[in-house]
């Protein structure tokens, strides 16, 4: 798999249910602070707290949709990323397969394009509920 294409893995779980492939920033800024997000309503999971990001289009590879995604939902420009854990997590709606990029860089001041609200964090995290696929993330923040 190289950085610039969609990643070949299959497009259905061992269940047979639908793999929804799903890009997501992990902004550090250099303090080691993480920003969250907070679900918008009419949204499954609505309210819950969640790292930024969102679905790959067909052909469309990881770090475009991230940069896509953080313009879309937060108005940055991505400068600086890497590919950083991929997690595959079922939830009742959606099983979903998460490449998660830590962000080290961008351009612009994140704010709430779909007036969803967002922080800026430290561990551990005192907002909550967190959504169940963001917990893994802040043990591995805590473990570098």
């Amino acid at each position: 798999m190289t950085a610039s294409t969609t990643p070949a893995n299959p497009a259905v779980n061992p269940d047979g249910r639908p793999v929804t492939e799903v890009a997501v920033g992990v902004l550090v800024q250099p303090d080691g602070r993480y920003l969250l997000a907070q679900r918008p309503a009419g949204k499954p999971y609505e309210g819950y707290w969640e790292f930024p990001g969102g679905k790959l289009e067909p052909g469309e590879s990881v770090e475009a949709a991230l940069a896509r995604e953080l313009h879309e939902e937060l108005g940055i420009e991505v400068e600086a990323s890497h590919r950083w854990h991929t997690l595959e997590h079922d939830y009742p709606h959606a099983y979903v397969r998460l490449y998660f990029c830590k962000v080290t860089q961008w351009t612009g001041e994140p704010h709430g394009r779909e007036g969803q609200a967002f922080v800026w964090q430290s561990l551990p995290a005192e907002v909550s509920p967190l959504l169940p696929a963001t917990i893994p993330v802040l043990e591995w923040l805590a473990a570098e």
